[in-house]
């Protein structure tokens, strides 16, 4: 009787590590987005990279090349709206894909994220109101402004590294909306969105950039040792090659932007 039970608890063990083993054996990334049909790209508003046109679609540089890139793959693409401070946790968790707006290949995105070559290159800009600009035109100058920055964004990491008193709000978008308010003095947004953003014929006239405070490139993120990653850099190969990045890139004005592949 003994050995019988014996028997019947190694026999119900080995099901359960058995269990277990299947339990791991994780889907890959591609697997899973063939599955449910869906590329799940994390973004904010952010002009001329992801933002919504009158229809409520989301357009711009970097929404284009994401439906490009999910047709590659034969499926399409879903835009998911993100607090920018939480990308890796949205990435980690399963929530979104990739993280594709225009990001900043820091330090600490790079040892966070399987992060692709750089595709374009960027900057970070200060924003005044147009009739104080001529005051504020060295770093010096603006060392007694508030700033309005994204949190967790390369605008905030400028603003911490030049001591800049800083506000932190929930976009860049936002962020030239206090500087048009007046409740602060000026804003740090990335150059790409200052030249579609701001200055005559824009959504915010009466506002202009004046000193650059870097150069940086932007890259597009995945979770660590995702199969996706290399997907990606063929199809950033391939649409160069092919003239659609360019074509995409002069519908949106950033062209001169654009990292030769």
């Amino acid at each position: 009787m003994f050995k019988k039970i014996t028997a019947v608890v190694l026999m119900l063990t080995m099901c359960i590590s058995a269990a277990a083993c299947g339990a791991k054996e994780d889907k890959t990334d591609m697997a899973k987005i063939k599955e449910k049909g869906t590329l799940v790209v994390g973004i904010t508003d952010f002009e001329p990279m992801d933002y919504k046109d009158e229809n409520g679609n989301w357009v711009g540089f970097d929404a284009d090349m994401a439906n490009a890139f999910a047709e590659s793959l034969g499926v399409k693409a879903e835009f998911v709206e993100i607090e920018w401070d939480n990308k890796v946790l949205e990435l980690n968790t399963g929530k979104i894909d990739c993280v594709w707006n225009g990001m900043t290949l820091t330090d600490e995105v790079k040892s966070t994220m399987a992060c692709t070559l750089p595709y374009c290159n960027n900057a970070q800009v200060v924003i005044v109101p147009s009739d104080v600009a001529d005051k504020y035109q060295t770093v010096d100058s603006l060392k007694d402004l508030n700033f309005a920055v994204e949190v967790g964004s390369s605008g905030a990491a400028e603003a911490d590294a030049n001591g800049f008193k800083k506000t932190e709000v929930s976009s860049q978008a936002a962020a030239l909306m206090e500087v048009a308010a007046g409740t602060s003095d000026a804003a740090i947004i990335d150059s790409l969105m200052a030249a579609a953003m701001v200055g005559p014929g824009t959504s915010y006239e009466k506002l202009t950039y004046t000193v650059k405070l870097n150069s940086e490139d932007y890259g597009v993120g995945f979770r660590q040792g995702s199969d996706l990653l290399g997907e990606l850099n063929t199809f950033f190969d391939n649409a160069f090659k092919d003239g659609t990045t360019m074509k995409i890139a002069e519908k949106y004005g950033v062209q001169a932007a654009v990292i030769e592949r």
